[in-house]
Parts: structure tokens; C-alpha cells; sequence
């Protein structure tokens, strides 16, 4: 009994945080996206959400969706090679290059790539210096396909550090006979390795989804045109407007979205371990 109760009061103060700063606001937000004018409650909110932002809803799913699939496709990229690379040197530069983007913030990776991506940013003064465009075919990047860029950028080096620990742990018997009956690297990524590590892989990319979707710098500073994500939605009605109720109900709609991809990874894991 006395260790159950010293084993509570350490695990306390850390439900305690979680209570205070997660648990708490969950609830006053979903009580107060049903709030509407008098203190009633009712589904007001939510009829003025999707009135006033279904596009941003569908753009905020397509985008995150669209840059999970990159991620995973650049995180196994990134592990196959460190896994099945023949050049020590090649292996042992991009073990130390390609982590660095974790520990930049996202405004900052916000700030960088709105100024490389701009119409008069680094990569078109390049392209141009190189003769590849002329200055009246530089073409800004800072739209979907800036948000796309940033959310890859920031968030594969992430994932491809799970897989690649993955990778790493898996028996290389397996790898070494499939490599003297002949199979090529790309199946030994795709039908040896990949499958052994789709549980790692899966964890990151809706680690990776969940994080993409509370991001709100950089669509702020790359996309300023409509539509945009749901977290700039969410900042416009409070700033703007001072309107809560909207806010919440938008919140609401991000948690189930996040959560939906959580629910899927569980069922499957419930059916595999039945």
C-alpha cells in the first residue's frame, strides 16, 4: 500500500500539469464551441464553421495529408540509405545533415523559407544567376506548395531518425540472404526492411500529422491568401472578431480530424495483436 501511494505521489505532479494545461482547456473548449449568444447551448457554431470554412477544412486535410505521404516517402529514403548505403562517407554525411532541421522552431523555418521561396528570393536569384530562368519566369512559391515545402523539410528528419533506428535494429541475416539471391536494393527496401518497420514508420507519420496540424506560423507567414489552414482560421476569429464560439468549434474540428488518424492507427494495431 505504501508504495502504490509513493508511486502516485510521483506520477502527481505530472497529472497535475497535464490536467491544468490539457485536460482543462479541452473541456472549456468544447463547452464553449456549443455556448452561443445568451449562454444557451446549441449547434450554431459549428453551422457557422462549416458555412464560413469548409475550403480551409478540406485544404488543411489535403495539405497535411499530402505532406505526411512525402515524409514517409523521404523518411525511408533517408533510413534505406543509411541501412543499405555502400559509401562510408555519403552515410556518415547524411547521418550528420540530415537531423539539423528537428532543432529548428517552425516560425523560424516560417521566416527562412518565406524569404528563399518568395519571387525575388534565394532560389529564384539562383536559378536566374544560373541562367536556368530569366528573371520574368521567376514564379513565387509562397502558397500550398511553401506550406508543403516547409511542413517536409521539418518534419523528415523526425521520422526518418525512428525508421532509421529501426532499420538499424532489424537482423541483418534476413537483408544479407535476400542480397545473395539477388534482389536489388529497392526490394530489399520495399519487401524486406519497409514491412519490418511499418509499425515505427506509422507512429511517426501521425506524430507527424497531429504536428503539422496545431502548426500556425508558417501557414501566417507563407500562405496569406485564402484558403489556409484551420489554425490561422482559429487566430483570425479571436483576433479579429473576438469570437470564441467559431474558434472553439474549429478546434473541435482539428481534434477530431488529429484524431481520427490516432483512431485508425489503433484499430489496426488492435487487429494485428488479436
Amino acid at each position: 500500500m505504501s508504495k502504490r501511494l509513493l508511486g502516485l505521489l510521483l506520477v502527481l505532479p505530472a497529472l497535475a500539469v497535464i490536467a491544468a494545461l490539457f485536460i482543462l482547456p479541452l473541456i472549456m473548449s468544447a463547452v464553449g464551441a456549443f455556448r452561443v449568444e445568451g449562454g444557451a447551448f446549441g449547434l450554431d457554431n459549428f453551422a457557422k464553421t462549416f458555412d464560413l470554412y469548409t475550403k480551409d477544412i478540406i485544404f488543411t486535410v489535403v495539405i497535411v495529408s499530402l505532406s505526411t505521404v512525402l515524409i514517409g516517402i523521404g523518411a525511408v529514403a533517408i533510413g534505406g540509405y543509411l541501412t543499405l548505403g555502400e559509401n562510408p562517407k555519403a552515410v556518415a554525411i547524411l547521418r550528420w545533415l540530415y537531423r539539423w532541421p528537428m532543432f529548428i522552431p517552425f516560425i523560424v523555418v516560417g521566416q527562412i523559407l518565406r524569404t528563399f521561396l518568395s519571387k525575388n528570393g534565394m532560389m529564384n536569384n539562383t536559378a536566374v544567376s544560373l541562367g536556368l530562368i530569366t528573371p520574368l519566369d521567376a514564379v513565387s512559391f509562397l502558397d500550398w506548395r511553401g506550406i508543403v515545402i516547409a511542413f517536409v523539410w521539418k518534419q523528415t528528419p523526425f521520422v526518418a531518425l525512428l525508421v532509421a533506428g529501426a532499420m538499424a535494429s532489424i537482423n541483418r541475416d534476413t537483408i544479407e540472404a535476400a542480397r545473395n539471391l539477388g534482389a536489388s536494393k529497392l526490394r530489399l527496401l520495399f519487401e524486406i526492411i519497409v514491412p519490418q518497420v511499418a509499425v515505427t514508420l506509422t507512429v511517426g507519420l501521425i506524430l507527424s500529422f497531429v504536428t503539422m496540424m496545431s502548426v500556425l506560423s508558417v501557414p501566417l507567414m507563407i500562405n496569406a491568401q485564402s484558403p489556409t489552414m484551420l489554425t490561422a482560421d482559429i487566430a483570425f476569429r479571436v483576433n479579429a472578431y473576438g469570437d470564441y464560439g467559431v474558434a472553439n468549434a474549429l478546434g473541435l474540428v482539428s481534434l477530431v480530424l488529429a484524431s481520427s488518424v490516432a483512431w485508425i492507427y489503433l484499430r489496426q494495431s488492435l487487429k494485428e495483436r488479436a
